[in-house]
């Protein structure tokens, strides 16, 4: 039996925390959130993201600077605060039973780097349902565009969802720094211990150890035109009519947004379908895919 020191604790937090940090590197070169989310550090309880309603363009300089005062948006993402707790018993720690603790500490450290890829996903699957800056379902078919382009005047509709029996599908526009979706970060994940039974309630009535993650974030919309749903069925048809659709948007007072979605975003039983439109050179029956290329296959493992 050890008996426990400050140096074999010491020595074990060390190690929960390696283990922690290598799960957590291991696992953050695969994420899937920075590929379609816009990170935003965060310094508040909340961001408020007034520029979405708007963004000036390059005009010729005749006279003096014409200053576009951006739209006023109340669109805002509330940062939440998340954990996750590991105990060791204490008298595991002085049997030296504590080895098998390692891949759990990895585990939590996995888990960290995929909690942005969770939240990130379910924002996309909340799309027709959760509002963004406008005041519309992120994916609508009634999102206002204004004639005059300062965002008055005559509107009309502009639709970046459509319906059908299938599974949901996705083509995205990433190739921008502002991506379509946003990954707020408040703090970074944060592992805390507590060891000392003089200062944990804890470790003194159950005689249990214990690291936390602390993890304070959130995700959100960014520009719904950079992202188009589709439950039909997904063949080369409706991918080559969504892509056209999405590069055929304009803004207000009709200025062309130049958006070419980049990025087909699939949940697992779609990923076969997807591979077929843009991943394959020849056709089944001979000649080439006018669709390869196009688009990066991107499978959500959470959707």
């Amino acid at each position: 039996m050890a008996i426990i020191t400050a140096a074999i604790l010491a020595a074990l937090n060390t190690g929960v925390k390696k283990n922690f940090q290598d799960g957590y590197d291991q696992m953050r070169a695969a994420a899937f959130w920075d590929q379609v989310a816009t990170l935003v550090p965060s310094s508040t309880a909340s961001n408020t993201y007034g520029w979405l309603g708007d963004f000036p363009k390059l005009r010729e300089w005749v006279g003096d600077r014409v200053v576009k005062d951006m739209k006023a948006s109340g669109y805002s993402i509330e940062n939440k605060l998340f954990e996750a707790t590991l105990g060791v018993q204490r008298t595991q720690i002085e049997d030296d039973q504590y080895g098998h603790y390692a891949p759990i500490a990895k585990s939590m450290g996995q888990e960290a780097a995929q909690h942005p890829d969770r939240l990130v996903q379910a924002v996309i699957g909340a799309g027709d349902t959760a509002l963004c800056f406008d005041g519309q379902n992120f994916f609508d078919t009634d999102h206002p565009v204004y004639v005059n382009e300062d965002g008055t005047g005559a509107v009309t509709t502009v639709a970046n969802t459509v319906a059908g029996a299938g599974a949901p599908w996705f083509l995205l526009d990433c190739s921008k720094v502002l991506k379509p979706f946003i990954f707020q970060e408040r703090t970074k994940p944060e592992l805390e211990m507590k060891f000392d039974p003089s200062t944990s309630d804890t470790v003194f009535t159950k005689d249990l150890y214990q690291w936390g993650i602390r993890y304070r974030c959130n995700a959100g919309y960014g520009f719904w035109q950079l992202a188009r749903r589709s439950q039909e069925s997904l063949d080369a048809a409706a991918f080559e009519a969504g892509r056209t659709a999405m590069r055929s948007l304009k803004g207000d007072g009709g200025r062309p947004l130049g958006i070419v979605p980049n990025i087909l975003l699939v949940p697992p039983a779609l990923e076969s379908a997807a591979d077929a439109i843009v991943n394959v050179r020849t056709l089944p029956g001979g000649g080439d895919n006018p669709n390869f290329g196009k688009a990066k296959v991107i499978v959500m493992d959470w959707a």
